[in-house]
């Protein structure tokens, strides 16, 4: 410090540091095509984890869903023989069906997710989402093939099914995916978790994808022998 005509000069020097060494007024050079796919790819990641988060919470709700409406059956046949009018009788069991069946075939549009190695491996998803997926196609394939509400033995079928697959779905993801709220044994929890095991993960998904084709080629040949015109004796 140094005093001249009454007026004191403080020199401060200052070394710069680690800390000293980020330069946040750095311009980057980036064309605007280059911001504008920065921002799009930004926009599609976001949206994307978004999307695959909200689908794994809401799956959960629709397979409960979807066991209450399969279950709800006959407790619907008693309703409808209550009806005195045969046309709201035949209304209120078409709405039924119809709810029922779009319940399965929404569900199952949401759980194609699991049918991509990358997904299962990079996020934290049940481990057997896989093959719970691969039960709901069966159960679309069966009410394709035979009629569920007349027939005892399809009826049961997708029963067996639609419960399988539920507990394929419901129990890893309450033990592995929900473990942390609970308390469930670390140990437990990767193995139910597809991040965490990835080989079984891959298994999974690669299992249910052979399984989903030869049901649909099933389906097909089937569908295709129903609408075939009978030859001519």
């Amino acid at each position: 410090m140094a005093a001249q005509g009454g007026l004191a000069t403080l020199t401060v020097e200052v070394k710069p540091g680690p800390a000293d060494t980020l330069d946040f007024g750095k311009e980057v050079d980036m064309t605007p095509d280059q911001i504008s796919e920065a921002i799009a790819s930004a926009l599609s990641d976001g949206g994307e984890q978004l999307l695959e988060g909200t689908l794994a919470a809401v799956l959960p709700i629709l397979w409960l869903l979807m066991l209450a409406l399969h279950l709800a059956r006959p407790y619907m046949l008693g309703v409808v023989q209550k009806f005195s009018l045969r046309l709201g009788a035949d209304i209120w069991w078409l709405a039924y069906v119809a709810i029922r069946d779009f319940t399965i075939l929404l569900t199952f549009g949401l759980s194609f997710m699991f049918f991509f190695p990358d997904v299962m491996t990079g996020k934290d998803l049940p481990v057997t989402g896989p093959f719970a997926a691969l039960c709901l196609f069966a159960v679309l394939v069966v009410k394709l093939v035979r009629d569920v509400d007349e027939d005892p033995t399809a009826f049961r079928l997708t029963s067996v099914l639609l419960g399988v697959g539920a507990l394929l779905y419901l129990i890893p993801t309450l033990l592995g995916v929900q473990a942390s709220q609970i308390g469930v044994n670390p140990g437990l929890e990767q193995a139910l978790v597809s991040s965490d095991n990835a080989g079984l993960a891959l298994v999974a998904t690669y299992t249910s994808l052979l399984g989903v084709g030869l049901l649909g080629l099933y389906a097909a040949v089937q569908t295709l022998r129903s609408t075939s015109i009978p030859s001519a004796r």
